[in-house]
């Protein structure tokens, strides 16, 4: 049996990262510069023009001071984590 996951939510995902920065009052400039991520991407990434790479999320979650899997959870917050949903 195939099981296939459910797609991630990447509009929750870029916008717990845009909740983060505004919860610390930081501008795109502050974040460019905690996180070494440019401003430019930063803005793509929020506005969802790009979903950024693996190293730009965990450059992210460090600069955030939250653990990475805590960030990218929002990209499951309504379905059921692995094994726990009914078939």
């Amino acid at each position: 049996m195939t099981i296939i996951p459910p797609d991630p939510d990447l509009d929750a995902l870029r916008l717990e990262l845009a909740r983060l920065r505004s919860e610390r009052g930081w501008t795109y400039d502050e974040l460019a510069g905690r996180s070494g991520i440019s401003r430019r991407t930063l803005i793509e990434i929020e506005q969802g023009r790009s979903t950024g790479s693996l190293k730009t999320w965990h450059a992210l979650a460090h600069a955030m001071g939250t653990s990475f899997d805590q960030l990218l959870s929002a990209m499951c917050v309504d379905h059921d984590p692995p094994g726990t949903g009914t078939a």
